[in-house]
């Protein structure tokens, strides 16, 4: 396996923590007109603590991922501008979630993001796939916390 470039590696965690701050500015604070704690929420929603953590070990992954994408590249050396770009839009879209949810109030609105979200994962997945298998599995628990929020989303709606 071709070791990580230091300069793609600290770029990756740079773009992947700042989405991840990003989305973080949205999560409302107790006393604010619409409150997360407020809603009805399904009894298997996880504790509120248990959030952090699991979005900083999944940006993780997605950075390490991006740059092992980054540093094997396209056949010829060249950048995978498919691969880049479908990334970057499921980072978008995870921005957009939280905006969505948390900022407009919407778990509807959110719902539907989240679905194009889930779908651009797996599009993420399959070009990594061709360029570093890896950077696929790494994507993978990714993949199962958007499934299980997915659902909880869908939860929530329905329950408010």
């Amino acid at each position: 396996m071709k070791q990580l470039n230091p300069l793609y590696t600290a770029g990756s965690l740079a773009l992947c923590f700042l989405f991840a701050y990003l989305g973080s500015l949205f999560t409302p604070v107790p006393g604010s007109e619409w409150y997360y704690q407020i809603l009805q929420r399904p009894s298997w929603n996880p504790p509120d603590w248990l959030f952090p953590p699991v979005w900083s070990l999944l940006f993780l992954m997605m950075a390490i991922s991006f740059s092992l994408v980054l540093t094997k590249g396209a056949p010829g050396g060249r950048v995978p501008w498919a691969a880049v770009s479908v990334f970057l839009l499921q980072l978008l879209l995870n921005l957009a979630w939280s905006a969505s949810f948390f900022g407009l109030h919407s778990p509807q609105l959110a719902l539907f993001v989240i679905v194009l979200l889930w779908l651009m994962i797996v599009s993420t997945m399959v070009q990594f796939r061709f360029i570093s298998p890896l950077a696929s599995w790494l994507l993978v628990p990714y993949l199962l916390w958007v499934s299980f929020a997915s659902y909880l989303n869908f939860t929530i709606w329905q329950l408010n």
